[in-house]
């Protein structure tokens, strides 16, 4: 098995703070077949998958079949699009498939926030974005990114009753019709469909 091509920069997760996922099941072909799409769908010119797994060298962002869990069960997922070169990874959770999956719903929430009519001043992506290559590898900050669970304020592996009392409690604060801004309840409703999405 490899390492993890992890970007440098990234906090890593300890091993002892790792959890397993109690949010969904899913194959790791099918976390990859859905990232794939995902980045498809974001137009990106090209993208590769890292994780300590041994890959297919026909097709790279492929492990193989069968494999043990590894030790370290990161995913580091990095793109180039419109000139730019993202990174966004991930290792939250005991098991690669958790993570890839992980790391696909961020995908494919932000690629959904970036098709909204809202004017937030930058890309959604602009908080993966890596700096030019000429320089260090680190992340650059800026934009929201913040994870479903933390706008909701629940735990990542929240139960689907306590991801909807979440909603509502927050529901009532920033509804529009309750003085709160449309850009808010946005937000908050695309966390409840991710945190519900499986």
């Amino acid at each position: 098995m490899t390492g993890v091509d992890w970007p440098s920069g990234f906090e890593r997760t300890p091993e002892r703070d790792r959890s397993p996922n109690r949010s969904f099941e899913v194959s790791l072909h099918d976390a990859i077949e859905d990232l794939a799409a995902e980045m498809d769908r974001l137009d990106a010119d090209e993208w590769r998958l890292s994780t300590a797994l041994d890959h297919q060298s026909q097709n790279p962002n492929y492990p193989y079949a069968n494999q043990p869990e590894p030790d370290d069960p990161g995913v580091a997922l990095r793109w180039t699009m419109d000139g730019g070169q993202y990174a966004v990874a991930c290792d939250a959770h005991t098991r690669v498939r958790d993570n890839l999956r992980t790391v696909g719903l961020y995908i494919r929430e932000k690629r959904k926030m970036e098709t909204r009519p809202v004017e937030t001043g930058e890309s959604e992506f602009a908080n993966a974005r890596l700096p030019p290559g000429d320089q260090e590898d680190t992340v650059v900050a800026g934009g929201g990114g913040e994870p479903a669970h933390e706008v909701l304020e629940v735990g990542a592996d929240a139960a689907d009753d306590v991801v909807e009392a979440a909603f509502r409690a927050k529901a009532k604060e920033v509804h529009p019709d309750q003085g709160g801004s449309r850009a808010e309840w946005q937000r908050l409703q695309e966390a409840r469909e991710v945190m519900l999405d499986e």
